[in-house]
């Protein structure tokens, strides 16, 4: 997964590293370094964590904690409670990102789990017709709760298993 880089004797001159030859005649040394890079790091976690609809970030590397879904932009109470959750979310020190976009529903669930949330929760119909959201472990457990107790329900799913 590294790259191996020869150095040369650029860095031993300088740091005046020398070996006494067969010869007895002082030189630097060849020096080399191993490495892993960031390119290379995501793409092991990418091979690691991912199924047939891509990414699972592990929340320690993911680029945000959660997504909120915002199924009805349009609509402005579940604007408002979309908002205020993802306000609340970040309160609580999560890195949420808002999909407000207008997109049909099933394009924002792909998005989800292409880009790979560890963890979302959905506001649309159900919202509205009962004051419930969906919070979801990508790849893995569901609940359904209601608006007020979305925030513990995140908390939970997003405790170390």
């Amino acid at each position: 997964m590294a790259h191996i880089f020869k150095l040369g004797t650029k860095y031993s001159e300088d740091l005046g590293a020398l070996f006494t030859s067969e010869e007895g005649e002082r030189k630097p040394m060849v020096m080399g370094c191993y490495g892993i890079g960031v390119s290379r790091a995501l793409a092991a976690i990418v091979e690691e964590h991912h199924d047939e609809k891509g990414i699972i970030w592990p929340r320690e590397v993911a680029p945000f904690d959660i997504v909120v879904l915002l199924l009805d932009p349009d609509n402005t109470d579940l604007a408002e409670i979309a908002e205020n959750l993802t306000s609340q979310l970040e309160e609580a020190g999560y890195q949420a990102m808002l999909d407000d976009r207008d997109e049909r529903p099933g394009v924002k669930f792909n998005d989800a789990d292409l880009i790979g949330y560890p963890l979302n929760v959905v506001i649309g119909r159900r919202t509205e017709d009962s004051g419930e959201v969906e919070v979801r472990r990508r790849g893995g457990e569901e609940q359904v709760v209601v608006v007020s107790e979305a925030l513990s329900a995140v908390q939970k799913l997003a405790a170390p298993a």
